[in-house]
This record gives C-alpha cells, sequence and structure tokens, in this order.
C-alpha cells in the first residue's frame, strides 16, 4: 500500500498483482528490497538473455518506479517470456516513502555514485567537492558500497550475472548507454543522448568495470507519467532492441 501511494498511476492491487518477494536485501530503515525473478520460457531455453531491470535508485522519481510497475503487467507475453528477468521497481524505498521525497537514501548517499569505479575515493571527493561544489543529493558516501543498497545491488549483480541493465530514471527525457556493445538509438520518444561518465555511478561500474552493458532510461518527468501509448512504445522498442542486438551478440560471444 505505501508503494502504491508513492508512485503515480499504480494502485495497491497492481502492486499486489506482481508477486514482489523480499529480495535478501534492506534499507537503511530496515525496509525490504522488493524484487520479482522470472524465468525464460520455455524453461529449458538454451542460456536465455538475462535481464536485471531497475527503478527507484533515486528516491525522487517516483515515475522511474511507477513505469516499471506498468512494464510487469505485460510479463507474460511471449516477447517478454523469451528472457530471464530480475525487476527490483523501487531500489532505494527510503528515499521513495519518505514525506517529502529524496534523491539519496535514509543516510544521505547518492546510491547511484556509490558503486566501485577506479580510485573510487579520489574521484568521488574530486567530482563531489569541484564539480557539484559538494551539492548533497550527489554525496557519494564514505567508501564504495557502503549502503545496504548498493551493496545489495551488487549482491543481486553477481548472483544473477546479467547480460544487460536496464535503469530508469528521470527527468532528462533521453538514453543513456555504458558498455561493451552498440547502444539503441531511441526506445519510444526517448532517444540515445550520452550525458557522461560518472564517478561510482551504476552505469560506469556495470558497463565499464563488468563489461556488462547498461541502459540509462531517463523519462521525461519525474513526477508525471509519459502518456500510455508512450509507455507501451518504450517497452516495445526496448524488447525489439534486446531480441536483435543483445541476444546475437550473445550468441556471437558463446561461438567457440
Amino acid at each position: 500500500m505505501q508503494i502504491s501511494q508513492a508512485l503515480p498511476g499504480v494502485a495497491a492491487s497492481d502492486c499486489q498483482a506482481q508477486m514482489l518477494a523480499p529480495g535478501g536485501g534492506r534499507s537503511v530503515k530496515g525496509v525490504p528490497l522488493l524484487v520479482r525473478r522470472i524465468p525464460a520460457q520455455p524453461a529449458d531455453k538454451a542460456k536465455p538473455v538475462r535481464i536485471l531491470l531497475l527503478g527507484g535508485i533515486h528516491g525522487d522519481e517516483p515515475t522511474s518506479s511507477a513505469i516499471i510497475f506498468r512494464w510487469m503487467r505485460n510479463m507474460q507475453t511471449p516477447t517478454a517470456r523469451q528472457f530471464s528477468w530480475s525487476i527490483a521497481p523501487v531500489v532505494n524505498p527510503d528515499g521513495m516513502l519518505a514525506r517529502q521525497k529524496t534523491r539519496v537514501n535514509a543516510r544521505g548517499v547518492d546510491l547511484n555514485r556509490n558503486f566501485p569505479t577506479p580510485d573510487w575515493q579520489r574521484e568521488t571527493d574530486r567530482y563531489w567537492n569541484r564539480v557539484t561544489g559538494r551539492d548533497p543529493r550527489r554525496y557519494p558516501g564514505r567508501s564504495a558500497l557502503s549502503e545496504p543498497e548498493s551493496r545489495w545491488l551488487d549482491d543481486e549483480i553477481r548472483r544473477f550475472q546479467p547480460d544487460l541493465i536496464i535503469s530508469v530514471h528521470a527527468p532528462f527525457g533521453l538514453l543513456d548507454f555504458d558498455g561493451p556493445a552498440a547502444p539503441p538509438n531511441r526506445f519510444g520518444l526517448l532517444r540515445y543522448d550520452p550525458i557522461g561518465v560518472y564517478p561510482g555511478s551504476l552505469g560506469n561500474y556495470g558497463g565499464g568495470q563488468r563489461k556488462v552493458p547498461v541502459v540509462t532510461i531517463e523519462l521525461p518527468h519525474a513526477q508525471d507519467m509519459p502518456k500510455d501509448a508512450e509507455v507501451d512504445r518504450i517497452w516495445r522498442d526496448m524488447l525489439n532492441w534486446v531480441g536483435r542486438s543483445v541476444t546475437a551478440q550473445k550468441l556471437a560471444d558463446a561461438r567457440p
């Protein structure tokens, strides 16, 4: 109920219908980090593409979580079921469920600057002090993976071994991409427009360090959902791109 009240266009019945379950981690305040894990069908399909789908890393971007609840309604379609999924729609529940939603978690850390990247301490200190002017909304924490939410997400990446990470944010209205593959041109009205590489970001860590492609979907608004037709177009374009590009790359990598 709390989650549905925090998200635009998401009813309590939507939350209950998606069969989310505790994923083994908790937030700073002890809120379980909820996950839905869906194997590919048929279950014996050889090496399906594994997709880690994430929302709500920043708690003041509720559309990033709401759109994932909308997409989860379509997880039983044949196109979606050809892939294996691990879906965490609210990675920062403390920020999302706060009376005044916050980008950071309950300890004031920007989770999207808390992942391990090269020379983390020096680079994140430089970025936070010189580039952001010590902006509290972008505080990277005292050390990489200092926060239970980022530690859990790192554990989930290691456990699930995704072939692709899709992380939804707002409000830049574009696609960003990190990693060893060709980026998508567009999903719906969102076009590929790189926004830079940041120390401690999930894109830098996943795409740069672990060599797992990371698509960052930046919705146009943090509070207002795209129209229904655009929600569906982003979803369809995303699945079609995964089917063409990521699946082909995985098959090529598997060849002797």
